[in-house]
C-alpha cells in the first residue's frame, strides 16, 4: 500500500470503510472520500484532518486525487449505487479500485490474524477480543465494524507490524473470502442476505469457504448452533472448539455458575484452553456471555493469563449501539442496540425482559433493506412480540430500491403485541415528549434510526428528572 500515497474512499462513512480510513491516515497517506450524509462518524473523520465531500460529483473529488491517477488507490463499499457519478468517472479513468474487503485482506496478509465472522455477534466478539488483549498489554491491532467504548474509535493501531490484528469479518458480498485467518471465531450461520446468497445453503457454503481458508494449525471456535457442515470444512490440523452456554449442550467451551445483578453477568468459563472462575461482565445479556466466551478462549491461546483476563472481563464496557444504556431514570430506562436480524431482535429483548421483569416495553423498530424485511417478516413480526408496545418506521433502504408490496405493514399486520402502530419520526419523538406511559424504552435497527437517540436522551433526560 505504500505506492498509494494518496487514498480515495467512496461510502467513507460506513464503520468498517472509516477504520480503513483512519488506518491510511495515521499511516501517513492523504485521505479523503464522498458519502451521502453527514453524520457524527463523517465528522469526526473531517476533524481528524480527512476532508469529505457529500455530493456525487466528480468536480468534488479532490485534485490531488484527479491529477495523480497513478499514485492512487480508490477503496469501493458495496453500499455505492450502480449509478455513482464518480465511481463510473473512476471506473472510466482506469484508477485502481479495490472494495474494501480486498483492502484489509492486503493489510492483514503476512500477519498473524484473528477473525470473527457470523451472521450477528462478530461485532461485539470481535470487540471483546480486542479489548481482552489490548487491556491485558498485548500490542495488537483492530478493525472493528462498531465504536468500542473502551477504544473509543473502531480502529485500534498496532505498534509494531509483529502484533496480532483483530477483524470482523464479513459475510456480506463474500467478503470475508479474502482473509486467511490463524484463528477464527464463527458466531453464527442464520440465514441473512438472501439478496445475495439465494438460500441459506449458498451462505453455509460461503462460511464453509472461509473456514477453509484457516491458516495450517489453526483454530477454529464456532459457536454451537452454527450448521454442523461449517467445521468439517476446516483444512486438516485445525483445531476446532465448539462453544455454547451451557455444558448440557454439549460444546467443549461453556460457561457455569452463571448469575445476574443488575446489569452484571458473572460465570466461570470452563474449556479446552483452561478454567476461568468469578469472571464478571458488565455488559448484560446471556448472548454476551457467549460471546465473551470465545472472545476470552482467544485471549487464553494468546497467552493470558487468568488474572490478567478475570480484569480485562470485567473492564469490557462494550460497542456503542449493542445493548446500550443511553438514559437511566429514577423509574425508566431508555436502551438502544443495532439488532436488524430476528435473532438479533429476540436475544436483545428477550435479556431486556430478564433484566425488566415486569415491566412495560417499548420498542422502536426501523426495519434494514427491503429484502431482509421481505425474507424474514415473520421472525421479525414474531421477535418484536416480545414488546408490550412496538412503533414501526418505514423501512430504511441503504443501497435497495423499493421492492413492490414490502413496507413496515407487513410487519405490523402480524406482531401481536397489545400496542402496535407505524410511526414517523416527528412522531416518536412527539410521543416521547407526551407520552411516559412504559417503563422501558428501545430503538432498535441498523438505518438512520441512531439519529433519533441524541434526541430521545435530550428529552427524556429533561422529563426524568
Amino acid at each position: 500500500m505504500k505506492q498509494f500515497p494518496y487514498v480515495f474512499f467512496l461510502g467513507i462513512g460506513g464503520i468498517g470503510m472509516s477504520a480503513l480510513a483512519r488506518w491510511f491516515q495515521a499511516n501517513g497517506h492523504q485521505v479523503s472520500g464522498y458519502d451521502k450524509t453527514e453524520t457524527p462518524l463523517t465528522r469526526a473523520l473531517a476533524a481528524e484532518g480527512i476532508a469529505i465531500h457529500y455530493a456525487d460529483a466528480v468536480e468534488n473529488i479532490p485534485a490531488a486525487v484527479r491529477e495523480n491517477r497513478e499514485q492512487t488507490l480508490v477503496v469501493l463499499t458495496p453500499a455505492i449505487p450502480a449509478d455513482s457519478v464518480e465511481w463510473a468517472w473512476l471506473r472510466e479513468q482506469g484508477y485502481d479500485i479495490r472494495k474494501r474487503s480486498q483492502v484489509l485482506g492486503v493489510l492483514t496478509q503476512g500477519r498473524y490474524t484473528v477473525a470473527v465472522a457470523g451472521t450477528h455477534g462478530k461485532t461485539t466478539t470481535s470487540s471483546m477480543v480486542a479489548h481482552l488483549l489490548h487491556h491485558a498489554g498485548l500490542d495488537a491491532g483492530a478493525f472493528l465494524g462498531g465504536i468500542a467504548v473502551n477504544l473509543g474509535s473502531n480502529l485500534l493501531l498496532p505498534a509494531t507490524p509483529e502484533a496480532p490484528i483483530v477483524v470482523e469479518a464479513d459475510e456480506y458480498d463474500r467478503s470475508f473470502l479474502t482473509l486467511f485467518p490463524d484463528v477464527a471465531i464463527v458466531t453464527s450461520t442464520d440465514a441473512d442476505h438472501l439478496d445475495i446468497y439465494g438460500d441459506q445453503s449458498a451462505l453455509i457454503e460461503s462460511f464453509r469457504q472461509f473456514v477453509a481458508q484457516i491458516k495450517p494449525g489453526g483454530t477454529l471456535l464456532i459457536n454451537h448452533t452454527a450448521d454442523p457442515s461449517v467445521a468439517a470444512a476446516v483444512p486438516a490440523g485445525t483445531r476446532v472448539i465448539r462453544y455454547g452456554l451451557n455444558a448440557e449442550q454439549g460444546p467443549e467451551l461453556f460457561a457455569a455458575n452463571i448469575s445476574a445483578e443488575g446489569h452484571q453477568f458473572y460465570f466461570d468459563l470452563h474449556g479446552p484452553v483452561g478454567t476461568v472462575a468469578d469472571l464478571e461482565l458488565a455488559v448484560p445479556g446471556y448472548h454476551n456471555v457467549e460471546n465473551m466466551l470465545a472472545a476470552a478462549s482467544v485471549a487464553q491461546l494468546q497467552g493470558i493469563e487468568p488474572e490478567k483476563l478475570r480484569a480485562a472481563v470485567a473492564a469490557y464496557r462494550g460497542v456503542k449501539r449493542r445493548f446500550e444504556f443511553v438514559v437511566t431514570g429514577p423509574k425508566n430506562v431508555y436502551l438502544d442496540d443495532y439488532a436488524h436480524h430476528p435473532r438479533e431482535i429476540e436475544a436483545f429483548l428477550r435479556s431486556v425482559r430478564a433484566l425488566y421483569p415486569g415491566k412495560r416495553l417499548r420498542v422502536i423498530f426501523q426495519p434494514h433493506l427491503f429484502t431482509r424485511t421481505r425474507d424474514f417478516a415473520e421472525g421479525f413480526s414474531r421477535s418484536l412480540s416480545i414488546a408490550d408496545e412496538v412503533f414501526l418506521l418505514d423501512i430504511y433502504p441503504a443501497r435497495e430500491k423499493p421492492l413492490p408490496g414490502i413496507t413496515s405493514e407487513i410487519l405490523l399486520a402480524n406482531i401481536t403485541a397489545p400496542v402496535k402502530a407505524i410511526r414517523t419520526k416527528e412522531e416518536v419523538l412527539g410521543a416521547a415528549q407526551s407520552d411516559n406511559d412504559f417503563d422501558v424504552l428501545a430503538t432498535v435497527g441498523a438505518g438512520d434510526i441512531d439519529t433519533l437517540v441524541p434526541q430521545l436522551k435530550n428529552i427524556l433526560t429533561e422529563r426524568w428528572k
